[in-house]
């Protein structure tokens, strides 16, 4: 299995397996609303598309945010796994747009199997990829900007590189880098209020949750869905790359 790293800037394009990784904080955030019940989450690349996805879902929750973590006026959720942790999502369909983890996957939509990827759930993810054994999966790097170094980001691909590799990497490793980061470290200052500092813990907390986050499409739209472990072997039973 060949492992590849990109940035977010680089992606798009890739065949085999693409897991495009956003901890701080998109697929940290739809691993919570899973986490709450959400039944599945459509993937927005803008504002106006989530409205008008919305008018297409009825029932639809929105969740989201724009470039810095500010909230989207008029969602009914910010991107923060620390302010969805805990609500009743029993069934719902969300609507999720971000500026860099859902855009990335609307990148990759052409992958042959195509994973959003956080550490919540990394151990599920490396599961999946395991037993499908693509000849070659890319991770995609989206917190790489021009003024934040991504390393929440790369200790994600890190921890799954290894996990991948069939090593037993030491979690907390991986855990610490996320406050350590550029992104990481504005969480909670007075100069970010639309950052929480309990979002850094919450998206820290690795291999919380026991499922992958899969892609699928659903007509001309993208939905991403979680696949616990007793539905990984049923499903990838039925897959061949």
């Amino acid at each position: 299995m060949e492992i590849i790293q990109t940035t977010l800037a680089r992606c798009g394009g890739d065949s085999g397996a693409v897991v495009v990784i956003d901890v701080l904080r998109s697929f940290s955030t739809a691993a919570y609303a899973f986490a709450a019940g959400a039944r599945q989450i459509y993937l927005a690349e803008s504002p106006d598309d989530a409205f008008q996805m919305r008018e297409r879902l009825p029932g639809a929750l929105t969740m989201g945010g724009v470039g810095g973590g500010g909230a989207i006026p008029g969602f009914d959720f910010d991107n923060a796994p620390s302010r969805v942790a805990g609500h009743d999502l029993v069934d719902k369909t969300l609507i999720h747009c971000t500026a860099a983890g859902v855009k990335g996957l609307v990148r990759c939509a052409t992958a042959d199997l195509l994973l959003a990827g956080s550490l919540v759930c990394a151990v599920a993810t490396a599961r999946l990829l395991l037993r499908l054994r693509p000849a070659q999966v890319t991770l995609v790097v989206t917190g790489d900007w021009s003024d934040r170094d991504g390393d929440e980001d790369r200790a994600c691909a890190d921890y799954l590189t290894a996990l991948l590799r069939g090593q037993t990497p030491d979690p907390s490793v991986f855990a610490a880098r996320v406050a350590a980061s550029d992104f990481g470290r504005r969480f909670g200052t007075p100069a970010y209020p639309a950052l929480p500092a309990a979002d850094v813990a919450h998206a820290a907390a690795v291999d919380r949750f026991d499922f992958a986050m899969l892609v699928r499409h659903d007509a001309d739209l993208m939905v991403l869905e979680p696949i616990n472990p007793d539905t990984l072997a049923r499903w990838s039973a039925d897959q061949a790359m």
